[in-house]
């Protein structure tokens, strides 16, 4: 920790009711916050490392940056192109302004949760419970990269593939112990023929081939291309935000357009569009709908029969409508506090089986990967398939054969012996 400048801990005064870090920073919005100890949060961002604590009065956070801009990677892998991160001088900390972008503090959320629970009975009952869920203004790529990771798997291994990803291609800033942290790598550090086979042997499965494509297409865009599509009332740190209208189809014609825009990247369906546009672009209308949240449809909001008994495209956007036209333009916000309070639920269950269950993902990401090559090359025919299949029944047969034939030497043995 010798090469790092450690500012001192300041605090901003913030209720419980209007931010609270753990339930925000554990509900699948982003997945690099990690404890640093007791109560404590720490995440590399913008060129430092952040750390945060809470009380039930004020937020505390410390910045941490590295005494110089480090330029090396400990033993990257040769496709690493990574990008040093640079670190504002304490001088210049802009920390503060950091923590009220990222964390969304503009609005008083006290005031949305009354509004939206006056428009809905539904949250009105379960809301209360899970005050001060903010949604956070992420840096857009990196929404992109953590959601695109999070087809068909849960947060904890996100989390770990975001961590592997940022320990081998991103700018390492500093050590909190012996706990490296290294900030997220540009679209550009994901660009090397070799970077799709190096996140294979990671763990990433069918999603390296995805990441790899849409770091190319990312790159060459150009670095600007994602935050143009940016909601003009939700800009990047340190621009103004521009005044925007009334909520209605006109005024809903932006987020289409990113939507769209999004669609055309590997590996982005209309749900990880819809968490990029809402996490990261600014686009507080977007409402993501995954098998959780249909569930919470079919219980709460009487979706589940006639033509939306199951969750097609049309089903999908039904279901966003529907809370569109409850919430609001921050619809995408109120569903999440009611996806957070779900989550609660069964939190515990879900620590318990978090082993067993990574295993059934193992299975199925391979079988995933095996139909999309197929549906891309279109190399299998149904004759092929017939002939694989009788293979291995015939392979089955040939193994109960010879099961059954041991079985006989077996029983020949045991009676020779007691001759």
């Amino acid at each position: 920790m010798g090469n790092l400048r450690f500012t001192e801990w300041q605090r901003l005064p913030i209720s419980l009711t209007e931010l609270c870090i753990n339930t925000t920073l554990r509900c699948g919005q982003s997945f690099r916050w990690r404890k640093s100890g007791d109560d404590e949060w720490s995440c590399a961002l913008h060129g430092r490392i952040l750390s945060l604590r809470q009380d039930a009065e004020f937020l505390h956070y410390r910045a941490i940056f590295p005494s110089k801009p480090n330029h090396l990677l400990p033993s990257p892998p040769p496709s690493a192109t990574p990008s040093a991160a640079e670190s504002p001088s304490p001088e210049d900390d802009d920390t503060l302004a950091l923590i009220e972008h990222y964390f969304n503090l503009r609005p008083n959320l006290g005031q949305l949760y009354e509004e939206w629970a006056e428009a809905d009975l539904n949250f009105k009952k379960k809301a209360p419970k899970f005050t001060g869920v903010r949604i956070l203004k992420q840096d857009a790529w990196e929404a992109l990269v953590g959601f695109i990771c999070s087809s068909n798997n849960n947060i904890a291994r996100i989390s770990q593939m975001v961590e592997k990803l940022c320990t081998n291609y991103g700018p390492l800033i500093g050590h909190l112990g012996k706990t490296p942290y290294h900030d997220f790598p540009p679209a550009s550090a994901l660009t090397d023929a070799k970077v799709e086979q190096h996140l294979r042997q990671l763990g990433f499965g069918y999603r390296a081939k995805y990441l790899y494509q849409t770091a190319l297409m990312v790159h060459d865009k150009g670095e600007t291309w994602l935050d143009g599509l940016r909601n003009p009332e939700s800009p990047v740190l340190g621009a103004e935000p521009c005044s925007g209208g009334e909520f209605t189809d006109g005024g809903r014609e932006g987020y289409r357009t990113a939507h769209e825009e999004l669609l055309a990247l590997q590996g982005v369906g209309p749900k990880v569009a819809d968490c990029v546009c809402l996490m990261g672009l600014g686009w507080g209308e977007a409402v993501p709908v995954d098998t959780h949240v249909w569930q919470i449809a079919q219980r709460d909001y009487k979706f589940g029969k006639g033509k939306h008994s199951s969750l097609t495209k049309a089903t999908y956007d039904a279901v966003a409508n529907k809370f569109r036209g409850l919430w609001g333009k921050e619809a995408g916000w109120a569903h999440s506090v009611l996806f957070t309070a779900d989550l609660k639920t069964f939190s515990e269950r879900l620590v318990a089986k978090v082993e067993f269950k990574e295993e059934k993902i193992e299975v199925k990401e391979e079988e995933i990967e095996v139909k999309v090559e197929r549906e891309d090359v279109g190399i299998i025919s149904k004759t092929e398939e017939k002939v694989a299949s009788k293979k291995v029944k015939r392979e089955a047969e040939d193994e109960h054969q010879v099961v059954e034939a041991q079985g006989r030497t077996t029983k020949r043995t045991r009676r020779s012996r007691a001759r």
